[in-house]
């Protein structure tokens, strides 16, 4: 088939590419070779967000006499918790097909190789090699879990963020390795279902990219839950020949061993790049991820990359922002080029993290002289009237001209706030514009306007 655009991958960059590219008059195909959606979609955000909701609804349930309410007898159904997670999922990929329907996208199942003179060979599940032609190829295919030569994931004892969200049963004791949002989000689901979990961090502070004080107000919440936190530390070797494993951890004050059921590699991704023809075509490449300029084209042209395989944050939104701006540069449309400094990122443990611009070290590394307004949450009604008082909003503005540099969220909720934030700084909001923008009360939404009165020395509930 002859196409005008062809993507690789129907994740959330992917899919979202090909509606896109329909909706600008192009003739489109994406290549699928699991199920629609891709990672994100049957293995990512959404089956681990279900995930997490269920473990927030059993917490809630434990704490039910701090809300006045007795509720006895209280068992959580393993089973019937991952069981939810994948109806979901399931539910989510089906949406995507409904959405490839409605916009006349061909789907095409099997495995993706480009090729030269723009064209790319899929072979299916049936061993059939079929072969299609388009003006430009799109390649999506994201990435996936890393694999560390000292922690050789075998799926069972050792396993990666797939296996870790259908388990056939919750683990007694986990220890996991890395302690970006991918292993603080299962740390706390299991450490919430009853499992006896240790993260181990390599660098100094869990979430290592987060500002260093929401860091250290997750690590206080962790521990709360009986979630022990070992930073500076790096698994060195697990042995597996047991019925467990044995954690041998190199830390500060020496080596300690651990005993644990199962461990959970949650050490980072590699980009999905490799038996995909790129050397084959000429498409450049650099530290395991294909390069491109800032409309995603790469070295040879009618081939683009976006998502998971190109430099910049791993997350969803990115990869669907990405395929977006790439269509569009495409079809002539006035483009904008992607301000990665103004793309959020959250996490969806308890209490959740939410973040966007520069933390406070880095706007100081970057030169710039600061007004850092912080609001706690222990000072807010809504959180108290919640019972979610752990966290706090944090800005950072530039001293000279107002500009927000930052913001740092912990606590509940704050990932459906951040946004705000996102809209301020692509609007060139000032300090003391937000400060003047009523926020309603009671609503813990308010703490992003008291923090910015904060750094200007006019908060009125601290």
């Amino acid at each position: 088939m002859q196409y005008d655009i062809i993507v690789i991958g129907s994740g959330p960059g992917g899919y979202v590419t090909a509606i896109r590219a329909s909706q600008l008059g192009f003739k489109v195909a994406v290549v699928e070779k699991e199920s629609l959606g891709g990672v994100c979609l049957n293995w990512g955000c959404i089956p681990t967000k279900a995930l997490l909701k269920s473990a927030q609804v059993f917490e809630y349930l434990n704490h039910s006499k701090e809300y006045g309410i007795s509720a006895d007898n209280i068992k959580a159904d393993f089973g019937a918790v991952v069981k939810r997670s994948r109806d979901v999922a399931e539910g989510m990929s089906k949406g995507v097909q409904f959405l490839m329907k409605k916009n006349k996208v061909d789907v095409i199942m099997g495995t993706a190789k480009v090729k030269a003179g723009k064209k790319i060979s899929v072979a299916g599940a049936d061993g059939k090699i079929e072969e299609h032609t388009a003006s430009h190829i799109i390649i999506a295919t994201g990435a996936r879990s890393r694999a560390l030569p000292n922690l050789p994931q075998d799926g069972k004892k050792i396993i990666g963020y797939r296996e870790a969200m259908v388990l056939p049963k919750l683990p007694k004791t986990m220890v996991v390795v890395g302690s970006g949002a991918i292993g603080v989000e299962f740390a706390y689901f299991y450490a919430t279902m009853g499992t006896k979990v240790t993260v181990v961090e390599f660098l100094p502070n869990i979430v290592p990219v987060e500002d260093e004080d929401v860091s250290k107000q997750l690590e206080r919440s962790f521990k709360k839950i009986g979630i022990d936190i070992m930073v500076d530390s790096s698994v060195e070797s697990v042995d597996t020949k047991g019925e467990g494993c044995k954690v041998n951890i190199k830390t500060k004050n020496g080596n300690v061993t651990l005993d644990a059921e199962i461990v959970l590699s949650a050490v980072g991704i590699e980009a999905n790049i490799t038996g995909l023809g790129l050397e084959e075509v000429g498409i450049k490449t650099d530290k395991g991820k294909i390069v491109v300029d800032k409309f995603y084209a790469t070295n040879i042209p009618g081939y683009y990359a976006i998502g998971d395989c190109v430099p910049g944050q791993a997350l969803a939104h990115v990869a669907s922002a990405e395929g977006i701006t790439c269509v569009e540069k495409i079809k002539g449309t006035h483009a904008e080029a992607l301000d990665y400094n103004n793309i959020p990122g959250c996490t969806y443990c308890q209490p959740e993290i939410a973040s966007v611009g520069f933390t406070e070290k880095k706007a100081k590394e970057a030169g710039y002289t600061i007004k850092v307004g912080k609001f706690p949450f222990s000072a807010s009604g809504k959180a108290s009237a919640s019972g979610a008082k752990d966290g706090f909003i944090k800005l950072i503005f530039d001293a000279k001209y107002g500009e927000l540099l930052g913001a740092h969220m912990i606590g509940a909720n704050v990932t459906e706030m951040i946004a705000e934030i996102v809209a301020i700084r692509k609007l060139e909001t000032t300090g003391h514009e937000l400060i003047k923008t009523v926020h309603p009360h009671p609503t813990m939404s308010e703490a992003i306007m008291e923090a910015a009165a904060a750094a200007y020395g006019e908060v009125i509930h601290l």
